[in-house]
């Protein structure tokens, strides 16, 4: 019984860990792992800031690079593509890991 106690206890601090790197890299460009080139992500939109050209997504985990699911902000390489896009829907977004400003090249609505 201690040993399994003892699994649980490794097992929650772990998942701790985690949500607080999450919570560390949220919006923070240039905390890319490996750069793979082009990359897809999918998530949720959380925010849209048309004037600055920026939207801020709630996205899954991106494999390529070693990205834990995380809500952070992304440049849009070109404002237009904010205009079919509304908060809380889901989208399917590409960017290039290599450009640290992980500017977002495209954007489709799943929803």
């Amino acid at each position: 019984m201690k040993h399994r106690n003892f699994v649980l206890g490794i097992v929650a601090a772990l998942g701790i860990a985690g949500a607080v790197n999450a919570a560390e890299m949220k919006g923070m460009p240039g905390t890319a792992m490996p750069a793979a080139g082009i990359v897809t992500g999918k998530g949720v939109v959380k925010g849209i800031d048309a004037a600055a050209g920026k939207v801020t997504i709630a996205h899954e985990s991106i494999e390529a690079i070693k990205w834990p699911a995380m809500t952070m902000g992304f440049k849009v390489a070109q404002p237009a593509m904010l205009g079919n896009v509304a908060v809380g829907k889901k989208i399917e977004f590409v960017f290039d890991s290599k450009d640290q400003q992980f500017t977002i090249k495209s954007i489709k609505v799943l929803e």
